[in-house]
């Protein structure tokens, strides 16, 4: 009987151990797939962006819209797994370096910008996280990049104009306004490259029109000198690419309006605010473009290795509502070779 009953006791005990072990191998694989899911969870990617332009700007809101769209087509959604922090400087210097420092601050995965004087700011506080610019010209003679083709640092991005365009932009003008001998040419030293002045002198002498630099620092100092080159007669105007006449367009497309001044944009925005003519790069590519560079740096690649590109399609846009306005007869030939006409 002992011997039975001690039988019972160790095939019960058996049992129970196997039961057991059957609990925990179930906990167990109830906790696996929880593991795992916690491994595979992304984490939220953070992309900064800083822009010279207003909040309140509907165009640089489109061109956001864009890149914003862009990215979702490649695989970043926000809310999910990336995350936009946005600063708009308003064409303010002092408040462009307080946002550049403010976003490297949140430790961003990379900062996509727009324009040289804010690519400046940033490279002075950051040489370390990815930054992918637009219109940020001359790249190389600024030290942004080591080479076009090889950047070699943190930065890099997408040029708006070559240094030879200048001297195009002024022959655009004398096709769209032949009688114009003076051109005022419209830029704040401290935010322009210069780097278009050789090509434009080099136009100049060769179609015998005089050249009028019409610098600025602020608003006032710009209506002013604006209102001082439209007292002599046959002007026009070239208002050059720069943040701060981005910001001051509306005064220099009303401006030109007032007094008759024949004027060529080198951004379609100011075409969209009443202006005469513009011939330059379609910026809103540039933005979906600009999104492919974040889209390749988030997935491992690095800044150093993606050349700076230039653009190789510019568009004419012609306001012919502006130009009956300003008693301006445009050549049909000139019409015809538009790639747009805003009636």
């Amino acid at each position: 009987m002992a011997s039975r009953h001690s039988q019972g006791e160790s095939t019960l005990l058996v049992q129970m151990r196997r039961r057991e072990f059957i609990v925990l191998l179930g906990g167990a694989v109830v906790a696996w797939p929880s593991g795992t899911r916690a491994q595979q969870a992304a984490p939220v990617r953070r992309i900064g962006v800083l822009q010279p332009q207003r909040e309140s700007d509907r165009e640089a809101q489109s061109w956001i819209g864009a890149f914003r769209q862009r990215l979702k087509t490649l695989g970043w959604v926000e809310g999910q797994n990336v995350q936009i922090v946005l600063r708009w400087y308003a064409g303010d210097l002092a408040r462009l370096h307080s946002d550049a420092a403010d976003l490297v601050r949140l430790k961003p995965d990379v900062i996509f910008c727009m324009s040289t004087p804010t690519v400046s700011a940033l490279q002075q506080v950051t040489k370390t996280i990815p930054i992918v610019f637009v219109n940020a010209n001359n790249p190389v003679g600024f030290g942004f990049v080591a080479s076009i083709a090889r950047p070699g640092g943190n930065i890099t991005g997408f040029v708006a104009f070559e240094p030879a365009m200048g001297g195009k932009w002024l022959e655009v003008l004398r096709e769209v306004a032949p009688s114009v001998e003076r051109v005022g040419l419209i830029y704040n030293p401290k935010t322009h490259t210069g780097q278009y002045f050789q090509s434009i002198e080099t136009a100049a002498r060769f179609l015998s029109v005089k050249l009028v630099r019409i610098a600025f620092g602020d608003a006032t100092t710009l209506e002013r000198r604006i209102n001082e080159f439209a007292r002599e007669s046959s002007g026009g105007l070239v208002v050059m690419p720069d943040a701060s006449t981005r910001v001051n367009r509306n005064m220099i497309v009303r401006l030109a309006a007032q007094h008759r001044l024949p004027a060529l944009y080198t951004y379609r925005l100011f075409i969209s605010a009443g202006g005469l003519a513009y011939y330059g790069t379609n910026t809103t590519a540039q933005f979906q473009k600009a999104a492919e560079y974040v889209n390749r740096i988030l997935h491992g690649e690095k800044p150093a290795d993606l050349p700076v590109q230039a653009p190789t399609e510019f568009e004419l846009v012609i306001n012919l509502n502006t130009a009956k306005r300003i008693e301006l007869d445009l050549s049909p030939s000139l019409l015809q070779r538009a790639d747009e006409i805003i009636e």
